[in-house]
């Protein structure tokens, strides 16, 4: 997968859990839960495929270099 795919991914996930949060009715804990799943799956997904090191190594290495 490409960095353009993720980040049109990301893109996506965010703006449907945004739509999700402003236009349907729930409880805020509800809501809050719903968030924090999200972002634990998307988080998984990214740690199975290898990308969160990846992306750790990046910024680790933009740190190093400024």
């Amino acid at each position: 997968m490409d960095p353009i795919s993720i980040i049109i991914g990301l893109i996506v996930i965010g703006i449907v859990l945004w739509l999700v949060n402003t236009y349907i009715p729930m409880d805020p804990r509800i809501k809050q839960i719903l968030n924090i799943v999200v972002i634990i799956v998307v988080v998984s997904q990214f740690k199975s495929k290898g990308y969160i090191g990846l992306v750790s190594h990046s910024i680790v290495a933009l740190m190093v270099t400024d």
